[in-house]
């Protein structure tokens, strides 16, 4: 349940009064691409970075729930600061699951203070990373890629590969203006404009010892909720995204006319088209609740912490998978066939509808659908 703020307010009424203001230029910014600082900074003043904080660190002490309906409510009407912002929760976190006491309560406590933004270099995947030992700290070499919220963020969660050790993961907080990090704002691609997604250059950056996570993925159960967490945010990305695709064709069909359509009224009474409105609610409808399940799953793993079991997680990660399955299907079948009941004129660029199924298409390749589809099968298999 949402608090109420000093400023009267709920969080979710912070982020709806946000997300009027986001619609309002997010086609022409999606147009445009780089970063949106000026949204960025909005956030900021709202408090909105310090939601999930426990209160006796300065935080709102609110729940994994109202993030991410902050989350969805914002993918509604412009994903890429939906994303930025559920990142930033992802990387705040990550001290909390893989740091030390004094690294979990700084972090909180910093971030609280001074509505600091989290960006990451975290890619586990292309590693072109390097950490060496100097002097009893250690220094950065390398690239990498994919790091979202990096462009005007204050801190970077970092991971990299020991010089020499070519298995072991160096993971560290580092400030992102940190002499020798070069943010390269050159994230360009067709979908998720505004997320900053690009490169960051790392050259003889020194980290201190007690920037280092020393715990790190394994440690427990509880810290394995990293790998759940991206995805858990991601799905929710994803069903904001649905619904702003089919508020937008709703919107769009009763207000248009279609030469089809008998003696020009209003296509709301065409069957076809009621049809077509049907099955975009059934799949609309069966992601919610596939999605908000995992809410439920997830909030609970949360507050139990390091009691959590083997098979609970793994009840949980088969939930999110299940959800991030049916609605990447979902979402990009209901982002592309929107135009079906809003006819060709609706494909003028003025319009930019086309940025929903551009937005869900970058987006779902983060992880590949079929990767997921076969663990799902693996574990159906041998459960």
């Amino acid at each position: 349940m949402a608090i109420q703020t000093v400023s009267g307010k709920s969080s979710k009424e912070i982020a709806e009064n946000l997300a009027i203001i986001f619609y309002e230029n997010a086609a022409d910014r999606d147009l445009k691409g780089g970063n949106p600082k000026l949204e960025r900074d909005l956030i900021r003043e709202s408090g909105l970075l310090k939601v999930l904080i426990p209160k006796q660190f300065g935080g709102w002490g609110e729940s994994w729930t109202d993030v991410v309906q902050i989350v969805r409510l914002f993918a509604k009407y412009d994903s890429s600061l939906a994303h930025v912002y559920g990142y930033h929760f992802v990387n705040l976190i990550t001290a909390h699951l893989w740091g030390n006491k004094e690294q979990q309560e700084f972090y909180f406590s910093e971030t609280a203070e001074k509505n600091l933004f989290w960006g990451n270099a975290f890619n586990p995947i292309d590693m072109k990373l390097y950490a060496r030992k100097e002097k009893g700290n250690f220094v950065l070499n390398g690239v990498k890629t994919f790091c979202t919220g990096s462009v005007d963020s204050d801190y970077l969660i970092v991971s990299a590969l020991y010089e020499n050790q070519d298995h072991q993961q160096f993971i560290a907080i580092i400030p992102t203006n940190r002499q020798g990090i070069t943010v390269n704002e050159d994230w360009d691609n067709f979908g998720q404009r505004q997320t900053d997604s690009g490169t960051i250059t790392f050259t003889n950056v020194i980290v201190k010892k007690e920037e280092v996570l020393q715990n790190g993925l394994d440690s427990s159960e509880f810290a394995k909720l990293r790998l759940n967490i991206s995805h858990f945010i991601l799905n929710h990305v994803f069903l904001g995204i649905m619904e702003g695709a089919l508020e937008a064709a709703k919107k769009y069909t009763k207000t248009k006319k279609r030469i089809r359509t008998p003696n020009n009224d209003s296509v709301t009474g065409d069957p076809i088209i009621q049809r077509h409105y049907g099955e975009f609610y059934v799949q609309l409808e069966a992601s919610k609740l596939l999605v908000e399940k995992t809410d439920t799953l997830f909030e609970r793993l949360w507050n139990k912490g390091e009691a959590i079991t083997e098979e609970e997680r793994l009840e949980l990660n088969q939930a999110v998978y299940t959800a991030k399955a049916f609605t990447t299907n979902a979402g990009l079948e209901l982002t592309s066939r929107m135009f079906e009941v809003m006819g060709s004129r609706a494909t003028a660029n003025q319009y930019r509808f086309d940025r929903y199924w551009r937005n869900m298409r970058t987006m779902t390749l983060h992880y590949s659908i079929d990767n997921v589809i076969q663990q799902l099968g693996e574990w159906v298999l041998h459960k």
